[in-house]
């Protein structure tokens, strides 16, 4: 699925302290929001490889979430939302379409890389593909409702990544044919970070 609705996502988990816990939200729902973007920092290294872990997200949020409930702290809040939201993003990728360019062609089996088994998940596509409408209509109904319940800076995140959201979906299919002619244009020291699907599909 789309970065923004990853986002949305981290920020809707740690979205009920802003009423039951307003002193405590904004570290949690900036450790959420940070935790949902994280996987996807491997964009151009190892995409859902090098910092995807379904299992051990997950295993290292049981004890991050004790612990902040033992220690409420803001950095021990942030530490635990981050880690559930980084969890949550690479269980949605499974939920979602393979690891290709053209990912509504549905010709990947590959998902998310496993570490703990040493293997590739496969594709659920319950949500087709990242930028498609039934992902749109995931961003609309997480990210809505958080502009009524978020305060202060977290609004215009909100806004923003609505934004990016409707805007990608519009544009996925033509971004998908412009990439490998964009991409076969880049600089010789930076062409071993492209993703070699983006050259050649």
């Amino acid at each position: 699925m789309m970065l923004p609705t990853h986002a949305l996502v981290g920020l809707a988990l740690a979205a009920p302290l802003a009423l039951y816990a307003p002193e405590l939200a904004p570290a949690a729902l900036l450790g959420a929001l940070v935790g949902g973007i994280l996987p996807d920092l491997d964009m151009y290294a190892g995409h859902r490889k090098s910092l995807h872990y379904p299992t051990f997200y997950p295993l290292a949020a049981v004890p991050a979430i004790a612990a902040a409930f033992v220690w409420t702290t803001p950095v021990s809040l942030a530490v635990a939302f981050g880690l559930l939201a980084a969890a949550a993003h690479c269980r949605m990728d499974i939920y979602g379409g393979g690891l290709e360019l053209r990912p509504w062609e549905g010709t990947s089996e590959k998902a998310v890389y496993d570490h703990a088994s040493g293997r590739w998940l496969s594709p659920r596509r319950f949500i087709a593909y990242d930028g498609s409408r039934g992902d749109l209509a995931l961003s609309l109904v997480v990210g809505l409702p958080l502009l009524a319940v978020l305060e202060g800076a977290f609004v215009p995140v909100v806004g923003v990544a609505l934004t990016i959201a409707t805007s990608y979906v519009l544009l996925r299919k033509h971004l998908a044919n412009l990439a490998p002619t964009v991409f076969s244009q880049v600089p010789e020291p930076l062409a071993e970070y492209v993703p070699e699907r983006y050259l050649h599909e």
